[in-house]
């Protein structure tokens, strides 16, 4: 029990050693805009996503996710979300698809 104790508390050290940022995105200079839906729009189950991505350093093309889930194959519009509200979320990416710090949100309703 007291080598687990001493594992946790060496994380813990190097965790507050490297601060927050040492597990955060990193910021290549991106920034992420999206141009359509507005926020809280009322749209379909289908709904297309235009969006602008002005590229830093390292972001090659932009990921979707949905509530939090990736859109596998997204090609720009979002298929199949069910009724209620939902968030949808472009985040820019590199060439080897690590996402970037540069991310843009929208919450919609699906009618």
């Amino acid at each position: 029990m007291k080598r687990v104790g001493a594992v946790l508390a060496v994380v813990g050290l190097l965790a507050f050693g490297f601060g927050v940022d040492a597990w955060a995105a990193k910021d290549d200079g991106s920034k992420v805009t999206i141009k359509s839906p507005a926020p809280g729009a009322k749209v379909k189950s289908d709904v297309e996503v235009v969006y602008e991505l002005v590229k830093g350093n390292d972001a090659t093309h932009a990921h979707c996710f949905v509530d939090g889930e990736y859109q596998k194959g997204w090609k720009g519009t979002v298929k199949g979300m069910s009724r209620g509200t939902h968030e949808i979320k472009v985040v820019a990416a590199d060439k080897d698809h690590e996402t970037l710090a540069a991310e843009a949100s929208v919450t919609v309703e699906v009618q």
